[in-house]
């Protein structure tokens, strides 16, 4: 079991650690969604309407040794969807995959050279859905740190790491809001450096802490 300390700041956390939590806190994947509706009540039903693509993103913890670290991408600024923004590894589902955990290994090796034999899935989030939408399965995994990533440059500007304690922490989960359709709509964002990571990818990481660290 852990102890309380390596419960509540995932500082503490080792690859093992976070495994043990993620097979305790993922096993079952309640049936309530959440998504961008969540923190904008007044657009709960555009967005259940709109998010009807199946879609998947892989959470890739990788252990640095001093720390846990999330892999993330800058996408292309010339993508149609969520274009320049800072992404998980991940895509639509296609009908050839089995999974929606087969579809999040596929985009991952397709986006960042991920092999999928270097990847563990430890489960799911639930489903989020998007005002872009895309009804997306978020999986958890730990990614081995020999694993080798190289952009694809067709999608992908660059790869690089966060430490999972700063995405984690509370004080760095900041609300903002835009106009959209002529009415303000909230959404979280969590600069880190020159990284400003807001909407779908930090609507996730924010799931991921309230359902493993909350």
């Amino acid at each position: 079991m852990l102890n309380s300390t390596a419960r509540t700041d995932p500082a503490f956390l080792s690859a093992a650690g976070f495994r043990d939590l993620a097979a305790e806190r993922l096993a079952a994947v309640p049936l309530e969604p959440s998504g961008d509706h969540v923190f904008n009540p007044d657009f709960r039903e555009w967005v259940m309407e709109r998010a009807v693509r199946p879609a998947a993103v892989l959470i890739p913890v990788v252990d640095r040794g001093k720390a846990l670290n999330i892999i993330l991408t800058k996408r292309l600024d010339s993508l149609r969807t969520h274009s320049g923004q800072i992404a998980f590894p991940g895509g639509r589902v296609d009908d050839t995959d089995e999974t929606v955990e087969a579809a999040a290994l596929r985009e991952a090796h397709e986006e960042v050279a991920l092999e999928p034999r270097s990847v563990e899935v430890l489960g799911r989030l639930p489903d989020y859905y998007s005002g872009s939408g895309f009804r997306i399965a978020p999986v958890v995994a730990l990614v081995d740190p020999r694993a080798p990533m190289t952009a694809n440059p067709a999608e992908v500007d660059y790869v690089f790491e966060a430490p999972l304690a700063f995405l984690m922490d509370p004080a760095n989960h900041r609300k903002s809001s835009r106009q959209f359709q002529g009415r303000e709509r909230f959404f979280f964002e969590m600069p880190y450096g020159d990284h400003y990571i807001w909407g779908v990818t930090a609507g996730i990481l924010k799931l991921m802490h309230d359902r493993l660290f909350a």
